[in-house]
């Protein structure tokens, strides 16, 4: 320090001089700092106004795909059932191609405004009004206006005009056009026009209510229906509505509840112990359907007297490659309770960061084999249909006979506190495991290599461990029941809608899958929960975001009847 004071001059015309140049080259590299960000900003915001008309360029290619195929059949007229299905899987591309374009477009708008020399995008969208039926009713909510002038405070103000804003709303059975009137008044004293600022919307133009956003939601992510079967109900019920308009709708309402999501994904992926498991979806690729994955991640601690609220989480993948869990556990550490599917193989390895992953392993699945082996009703009905009966198994029989002794005992302990189910297991259960390993050694020492049971025996004993986690640790569940229930729904939906328009409707499926099945774990019912939160999340605190999530939410006044 000392010697930095020394170098410096004494003369005081020499010391200004010093002190403009430090103060000029902070000032530089200042500057050099602020166009680095903003090269930054305007690279990103190129980049996603790039994206954005790419996606709109796959959208107009999709809805030209399904006008030609419409008027092809309005020439010639339906020649077979596959003509039928592949308007239906055209019509399914473009919702989802729209509804992508819509999001991109979005994504473009808040880039941009980011950076200064970037030039905003915006769709090409037909010049279509959307005119509501007259004979639907109207509900005229008036915002109060102005009661002072907001230029002088006086209060002699005049109406001048008024704005409306109509927007579609649902209410179950019941269609209505909600009228929001915004007066203007202008100061009688200085001429200044007042008016009440416009009310915040779920989507951009806000032309349906957060009512009807929910029920096209819940109707297409969890119910399973289509955009373009809920739209021919729609039309039925004297309301028509096109396809891409809803399409866009999906995309902004989507975009809109992310950050809810990215919430739901934190709090899941913080459990103790998760339930994983996956799925098949049928994919529409490039003149084919491929099968793509649904990767479920539940967490649900009431079998160990958890307080903690039940989340689950779903990704979309193309395929079931080990990459895709072990980049959606990268987080994630503790007990893992899933099948024995080799992709999760390295998340199980020693020394791994930020943690380590213990597996467990599922009983039931195990059970399953067994049982196929010795279902002797199964047995009874084919030898009553004059169908040959299958040879049942003894051994199988006898491991059926002491895995159900297992679940038995877990039965009278669901729900208890980890230090009371592992006092329990080590009582109880320990002395059948004890004696099991042993049994099932001996008889698989007795069958030909190849045999299903010893395939089966195997299975179990080269995951000894991961099988018998349960007596050591009170938090293990015996079974992953809880993740197959998650995805459920997802299997019984492929029978509705028969495949993903595109990856990126797999991905959005996947999101809206996680707001609806963690709704209903919390005991929610996920369309009323969609209208509120979609009501109220435009204007609503981001650090108080969580108030939303569904095992803090409140219903707002206006809804807490229907949740009621």
């Amino acid at each position: 320090m000392d010697h930095a004071l020394d170098a410096l001059p004494d003369d005081v015309a020499a010391l200004r001089a010093e002190l403009v140049l430090a103060r000029s080259e902070r000032l530089a590299a200042e500057e050099a700092l602020r166009h680095k960000s903003a090269s930054h900003s305007t690279l990103a915001a190129e980049y996603a106004v790039a994206q954005a008309k790419a996606a709109e360029d796959m959208a107009i290619i999709a809805h030209q795909k399904l006008v030609i195929e419409k008027l092809q059949r309005q020439i010639h007229g339906q020649t077979s059932e596959r003509s039928a299905r592949l308007t239906d899987q055209l019509e399914m591309t473009f919702e989802e191609l729209e509804a992508t374009a819509t999001e991109a477009e979005l994504l473009a708008e808040m880039a941009v405004s980011k950076a200064t020399h970037v030039a905003g995008f915006t769709r090409s969208r037909p010049h279509t009004r959307l005119n509501f039926p007259e004979h639907l009713p109207r509900e005229r909510v008036v915002v109060p206006g102005p009661t002072v002038c907001d230029c002088c405070g006086s209060d002699r103000l005049r109406k001048l005009s008024e704005d409306v804003t109509k927007t579609l709303e649902s209410i179950p059975r019941t269609w209505k056009v909600i009228e929001t009137v915004r007066e203007k008044f202008s100061c009688r004293d200085c001429e200044k026009i007042s008016q009440a600022p416009s009310p915040f919307h779920t989507i951009p133009r806000g032309w349906a209510g957060p009512s009807l956003i929910a029920m096209i939601l819940f109707e297409k992510f969890g119910q399973h229906q289509p955009l373009n079967r809920q739209i021919e109900r729609y039309a039925l019920e004297g309301v028509p509505i096109s396809l891409s308009t809803v399409a866009d709708l999906v995309g902004a309402s989507c975009l809109a509840l992310a950050p809810l999501i990215r919430l739901v994904e934190a709090h899941t992926f913080k459990a103790e112990r998760l339930h994983g498991d996956d799925t098949t979806v049928p994919v529409l690729a490039e003149g084919k359907t491929i099968t793509g994955r649904i990767w479920g991640y539940v967490k649900d601690d009431k079998p160990f007297g958890g307080t903690s609220p039940p989340s689950a989480m779903f990704y979309y993948s193309r395929d079931r490659g080990g990459e895709h869990p072990q980049a959606h556990l990268i987080k994630f550490k503790g007990l893992f309770q899933a099948d024995a599917y080799s992709g999760y193989g390295e998340i199980y390895k020693p020394g791994r960061s930020p943690g380590p992953i213990l597996e467990a392993a599922c009983w039931a699945h195990a059970r399953r084999p067994f049982f196929i082996m010795a279902d002797v009703e199964q047995n009874a009905r084919r030898k009553a249909e004059g169908k040959k009966p299958s040879v049942l198994s003894p051994v199988a029989m006898e491991m059926v006979r002491r895995i159900d002794a297992l679940f038995e005992i877990e039965r009278g302990i669901n729900g208890k506190s980890p230090e009371e189910r592992h006092a329990v297991r080590q009582m109880l259960s320990k002395p059948i495991i004890d004696d099991l390993e042993p049994w099932m050694q001996d008889q698989k020492a007795k069958l030909p290599n190849g045999h299903d049971l010893r395939k089966a025996l195997n299975y179990m004993l080269s995951r000894w461990h991961a099988f018998t986690l349960f007596l050591t640790d009170g938090r293990v569940c015996l079974s992953n029941n809880a993740a197959e229930r998650a995805l459920r729904g997802i299997a019984l939906g492929r029978r509705n809608w028969t495949f993903c328009g595109s990856d990126r409707g797999g991905q959005r499926a996947a999101a809206m899958y996680s707001l609806i099945v963690t709704a209903k774990m919390n005991k929610i019912d996920p369309q009323i929960w969609l209208a509120d939160i979609l009501a109220r999340i435009a204007e609503h605190p981001a650090r108080r975001l969580d108030e939303l999530l569904p095992w803090n939410w409140q219903p707002s006044t206006q809804n807490k009847t229907q949740a009621d």
